[in-house]
């Protein structure tokens, strides 16, 4: 069937291109048209199984290198640095895949949103059926609250609206009619007369024809884009790829100068092969994967407190990463709930209107800021008591909690009654209906025909479009009251205009008799109260914000106006606007990204070319998103992030969930994204150094043709007793406050950036030379036995490394200005650390294995306050810092 445009075609022509008609189709047909088209599904993700999470830990270059390591010691036969080696792989691989394997989401959505029952004519009857089992050409018929099965025209309806939130972002119910629409071209929002697989009926009833299934629907065609995309890689994984790279070359490089310093020193050249297979595996950092997972664990944990849920654990610190946010509007940086904000009525009296949500909380006052009660104005009373009488909502306070259904416009106005210390229900009491005039958007206004109780007089409530209850009313004094609806019209609010009068009689449905107006409501999904700090926050931090919304252009102006991301009106962009510039020159969206901060009634393929655009532009781009519109955008970005309250599709396709879907608790993310990075530099600064301090040692030696200053297995007993213990209780830092007062680090800049490149140098020398003149001095000047002289040096490289992590708590403050309480478990692994050195030196089994022995305590003490050297060095290098150009302060 060729392709046509459904929604510009008549009823009539509809069902004669699928060959059906009101009775629906026979069993014959459809089972020829199962042939044809297949069963209504969407391809299933494949679940990942425990198996390939477990496999996808191994998947690092720097695992890669330790495995071979693994492999080269076994071929050796050094079995213990072979086991340590893998004991490393299996403790990363298991807290790991623990924290991906609780976090992996139980079924894949898109199939779960097309398996519904749906109410279908066929052979002129109807049936229930699943709704997998729907053809083209099946008429469906639906009422409110029920989940459209498949895309429909509607072939005929009454009081019909939709809630499409979840491919186009507005939370607003779309009212939906018949006629047919002349223009081809129009964005899924406006098609009125086409209902959408996925969606829900909010109000009426309506009778469709399918017009596609599975793959064909909207929703079928975002869940074919999603497997076209490439997921956007973190950049922890990035960053990560790059300095493993550097690390190998650097190994492998210092292990050839070692080797060739030795061979210059007379070693033969097996036992220099031994000796340098031993110092590339003790060099390589085997302690930083489990480290990092363990800081990325914490992460995740810290954040599951501010409500930002990991999926993903590289996510941690990309979040924190991230140089731009596009945000959803609805939800995210709104409350989603329509509220009325304020009342002006006949006589241009403003009341503005406490309170969100659908929720009888809150206060009416006036200009004069005194609170309105039951005792109100005749026209604020009669404007009340209409949209009350004229309402097809509830909203009842139940033990406590609020309870409501039905439109949410309706919900919003009941709660004004409770506003002025009265209830919907009191209202409905005093009157009796007569008759009712639904809402249609062919008529634009709902009417209601009433008695009070202590009167026979008819009297008629009118609510809906201001311009079309214009025409109802034939005085001219409200011309005033029309300009200042149309003023708040265009700072995004959402117009109902409130009319009433006693009238004679009843009238035909599409009539309406001369009416009297008592004013207008403003309503507006309000902004989340932290909102906009959360917002200015994020500029303070360097971080861009973007509004990418499928809502109405004055809504969201208005509210990114309220919020901070805009301030004018050049700063935005519509999706027909945007669509229009770059049909002829796709290249225009990087320059559109540089001005435009709110793009409204965008699609969701643009939403993800946006999110394509600033990535090729180079930023890290975090987006937010609920529906299954957003999911195209959200795998496309480096860090999606979903929104607690949306769709499994968009939370399947996320590396985050907001659990209270606020945009500040994505603020508190980056921070705690921010704060875990800050961890991961400290952990790798503290490896880098003290392995590269152990080389510069070793290197010394041979070229001084001393005995080795360290043997193979004590390497490997030096990186388990201090790195191992304290790089991953430097995990537990507490951050630091300065990093949100900062721009994001530059997508292309290294982990190892000016600072610290000048810190590990300056830390590793005078590490290494410490130990080094202690060896020396041992050998050469008191002649003690080389044994004891290791024994000594060891334990002084031990006590070196346990006052180095102190100084890797902070990059730039001093340990002395960082209160202990900041992190006890640092503290305990510095404690342990050195007690089990100290242990090993007295138990015979540790002393065979590392050829210790115990040492007095006086001498203890001695290189004690030897290896405080390094903090003094430090805390130096810490104090001059800020003078070294391009450092980040």
């Amino acid at each position: 069937m060729e392709k046509k445009f459904y929604h510009s075609l008549s009823v009539e022509k509809v069902l004669k291109s699928f060959e059906t008609s009101f009775s629906g189709l026979t069993s014959s047909e459809v089972s020829e048209r199962v042939l044809k088209y297949g069963k209504n599904l969407l391809p299933s993700r494949r679940r990942i199984t425990l198996f390939h999470i477990i496999l996808n830990q191994f998947l690092s270059p720097l695992i890669y290198i330790l495995l071979a390591a693994a492999l080269v010691a076994l071929l050796l036969k050094e079995y213990t640095d072979a086991g340590f080696i893998f004991l490393v792989l299996v403790v990363n691989a298991v807290i790991g895949a623990f924290q991906e394997w609780k976090a992996e989401s139980k079924a894949t959505a898109l199939e779960q949103m097309i398996k519904l029952q749906a109410r279908v004519i066929r052979n002129g009857s109807m049936q229930n059926l699943d709704g997998e089992d729907l053809v083209p050409g099946d008429i469906v018929v639906l009422e409110s609250g029920n989940k459209v099965p498949a895309d429909l025209r509607i072939l005929k309806e009454n009081n019909l609206s939709a809630i499409e939130a979840i491919l186009t972002g507005e939370s607003v119910a779309v009212s939906k009619q018949a006629r047919e629409m002349e223009q081809k071209e129009f964005p899924v929002g406006d098609k009125i007369n086409m209902l959408f697989a996925g969606t829900t009926i909010t109000t009426g009833r309506a009778t469709g024809v399918v017009v596609s299934t599975d793959l064909q629907t909207e929703l079928g065609k975002i869940a074919s884009s999603l497997k076209e995309l490439e997921t956007g890689k973190a950049p922890l994984v990035q960053r990560m790829e790059t300095f493993t790279r550097k690390i190998s070359f650097i190994v492998l490089g210092a292990c050839l100068v070692l080797g060739l310093i030795g061979y210059w020193a007379g070693i033969s050249l097996q036992e220099l092969f031994f000796f340098v297979v031993a110092v590339a595996v003790s060099a390589i950092p085997e302690g930083l994967p489990i480290a990092m997972t363990v800081a990325l664990s914490i992460g995740a944990s810290r954040m599951a407190k501010r409500n930002v849920i990991i999926r993903k654990l590289t996510a941690v610190e990309g979040l924190g990463s991230c140089t731009f946010i596009a945000t959803d509007k609805t939800g995210t940086l709104t409350v989603d709930q329509q509220t009325a904000k304020f009342i002006v009525t006949a006589g241009l009296e403003v009341f503005q209107l406490s309170g969100e949500g659908y929720n009888g909380m809150g206060e009416i006052t006036n200009q004069q800021d005194i609170k309105i009660s039951n005792t109100a104005s005749n026209d604020l009373d009669d404007l009340i008591r209409s949209v009350v009488i004229c309402n097809e909502g509830e909203l009842h306070l139940d033990n406590g909690s609020w309870n409501y259904a039905g439109d949410p416009i309706d919900v919003a106005l009941l709660a004004l009654a409770y506003k002025v210390k009265t209830s919907p229900d009191k209202i409905l009491e005093s009157v009796e209906k007569l008759s009712e005039v639904p809402f249609e958007s062919e008529r634009q206004y709902a009417a209601v025909y009433y008695r009070e109780k202590d009167s026979n007089n008819i009297k008629i409530a009118v609510k809906g479009a201001i311009e079309r209850i214009r025409e109802h009313i034939t005085e001219e004094k409200y011309e005033a009251l029309v300009e200042e609806a149309t003023r708040y019209a265009a700072n995004g609010y959402r117009i109902i205009a409130v009319a009433g009068n006693t009238v004679s009689e009843i009238l035909p449905i599409n009539s309406l008799p001369d009416l009297q107006l008592f004013g207008f409501i403003a309503l507006i999904d309000p902004l989340r109260a932290e909102a906009k700090p959360a917002v200015e926050e994020c500029h303070r931090a360097g971080v861009n914000v973007a509004m990418v919304t499928g809502d109405h252009p004055a809504t969201s102006l208005a509210i990114a106006k309220e919020v901070g991301i805009a301030s004018h009106q050049d700063e935005l962009i519509t999706g027909m606007d945007l669509a229009g510039l770059t049909k002829e020159n796709p290249g225009a969206l990087t320059e559109i990204l540089k001005t435009k901060r709110v793009f409204s009634r965008v699609s969701p393929q643009q939403k993800q070319l946006i999110v394509q655009a600033l990535r090729e532009s180079g930023h890290f781009i975090a987006v937010t998103g609920d529906g299954v519109n957003d999911a195209p955008a959200l795998k496309t970005a480096n860090i999606g992030v979903a929104m607690g309250y949306g769709t499994d599709v968009a939370k399947d396709t996320s590396s985050i969930i907001i659990s209270d879907n606020n945009f500040a608790s994505l603020v508190a993310g980056i921070e705690e994204g921010r704060f875990t990075y800050g961890n991961l530099r400290k952990i790798i600064y503290l490896l880098i150094s003290t392995g590269a301090a152990e080389l510069i040692a070793i290197a010394l030696s041979l070229a001084f043709k001393l005995p080795l200053i360290f043997l193979p297995v004590q390497l490997l007993w030096l990186n388990l007793v201090t790195n191992g213990i304290q790089d991953v209780a430097l995990a537990f830092e507490t951050g630091e406050k300065k990093f949100m007062q900062q721009p994001p680090r530059k997508p292309d800049e290294s982990i190892f950036n000016r600072l610290m490149i000048s810190q590990t140098l300056i830390s590793a020398g005078v590490i290494s030379l410490l130990a080094f003149g202690l060896w020396y001095h041992l050998l050469n000047h008191l002649k003690w036995e080389e044994s004891t002289a290791r024994n000594t040096v060891l334990l002084l490289m031990v006590l070196l490394q346990n006052f180095h992590s102190m100084n890797c708590r902070s990059e730039t403050r001093s340990i002395f200005k960082i209160p202990i309480s900041n992190n006890y478990v640092l503290m305990l692994g510095i404690l342990a650390a050195q007690g089990l050195h100290i242990l090993s030196l007295h138990l015979p089994f540790m002393q065979e294995i590392l050829s210790l022995e115990p040492v007095a305590w006086d001498t203890w003490l001695k290189l004690f306050f030897t290896a405080s050297i390094i903090v003094v060095v430090m805390e130096v290098f810490k104090l001059f810092h800020k003078n070294i150009p391009g450092v980040r302060k």
